[in-house]
């Protein structure tokens, strides 16, 4: 568990998990399902705030201000076999690609980093933790190799949340 970590002088919490993604859009629904997971498993006292997103940079930009952690979790292609882990550091992320954006303004990630640092307003830290997705198509639900590998993703968050 952080030690010292709560809420920061913005009173907010120091640590936020963002859930990027859009429900019944196939594996693009990993971000929110792994937040609801994490919400059920996280100790409201570790000072975690969990949440979902849409992707949209301004949405994210305005959660990730003044944090000192921000996890971001979301299906991530990085050519590999579908249901494969990833996690991605600050310094990587710009070459993240999420494939169709879930979002009407078709932003992301990369778009929300470079926005950030242009306004002043990243995070101290930021890691996103995703899964290869292998069908992201409308009205679907998540694959059985995302499904299956949902608990590892789970578990590598909340040990990154507590290191």
């Amino acid at each position: 568990m952080n030690s010292g970590v709560g809420v920061n002088r913005r009173g907010r919490s120091a640590i936020v998990v963002i859930g990027i993604g859009a429900e019944m859009r196939g594996d693009d629904g990993l971000g929110p399902a792994a937040a609801d997971l994490l919400t059920e498993q996280l100790d409201p006292d570790e000072g975690v705030e969990v949440i979902t997103l849409d992707g949209e940079p301004t949405r994210l930009i305005e959660e990730w201000r003044g944090r000192d952690l921000v996890v971001v979790i979301d299906a991530v292609r990085r050519g590999g076999v579908g249901g494969a882990l990833h996690r991605i550091e600050f310094d990587d992320v710009i070459g993240v690609d999420r494939g169709p954006s879930a979002s009407s303004h078709h932003g992301g990630l990369a778009e929300a980093v470079a926005l950030g640092e242009i306004l002043e307003r990243l995070p101290h830290e930021l890691v996103v933790h995703g899964i290869e997705p292998v069908d992201m198509s409308t009205g679907s639900d998540l694959s059985p190799e995302v499904r299956s590998a949902l608990p590892r993703l789970v578990d590598a968050v909340i040990a990154e949340v507590r290191r």
